[in-house]
C-alpha cells in the first residue's frame, strides 16, 4: 500500500545525517525527517534524539513529483494531543513569555546592581582621595 500525504505510519531509522534522518516505511519506500521535524524543541544534533535501527510513529507531510517522501515525527504528536488539557508553560502567549523574561531580567539586575554596590562599599583601596 503507498503512503499518502497525511497518514501516520511506522519506520525504521536507517540513517541519520546532520540536516535529518532517513525513514524507511513498511512498504520498503525511505522518506527523510528533517531536523526542524525531529522534536518541538531545538535539535542541534539528531543523534541526541534519533538511533539507528529506532522504530518510530512518522506522518507523511509531503511528497515531491520525484518521489521524495516528507515525514515528521513532531507533526504525529500535534494530531495525538488533547483539547482539554492544562497548557503547560512552553504554551504561554509571545506576550505572557514577554512579561515573564522582562520581571527575571529585571529581578536578575537588581541582583547584580546590589552585588557591585556592596563591593564598591567596602575597603578603601580603589578610591581616590581628594586632595
Amino acid at each position: 500500500m503507498p503512503v499518502e500525504v497525511g497518514q501516520i505510519v511506522e519506520g525504521k531509522v536507517t540513517g541519520i545525517t546532520k540536516f535529518g534522518a532517513f525513514v524507511e516505511l513498511s512498504d520498503g519506500v525511505t522518506g527523510l525527517v528533517h531536523i526542524s521535524e525531529v522534536a518541538d524543541s531545538f535539535v542541534k544534533d539528531v543523534n541526541d534524539f534519533l538511533k539507528q535501527n529506532d522504530v518510530v510513529k512518522v506522518k507523511v507531510i509531503s511528497i515531491s513529483p520525484d518521489g521524495k517522501i516528507s515525514l515528521s515525527i513532531r507533526k504525529t504528536k500535534e494530531s495525538s494531543n488533547n483539547s482539554h488539557r492544562k497548557p503547560k508553560q512552553e504554551e504561554l502567549s509571545f506576550e505572557d513569555k514577554l512579561s515573564k523574561f522582562l520581571k527575571d531580567s529585571e529581578e536578575r539586575l537588581l541582583d547584580i546592581k546590589k552585588n557591585n554596590e556592596s563591593k564598591r562599599g567596602s575597603g578603601s583601596y580603589g578610591k581616590r582621595k581628594v586632595l
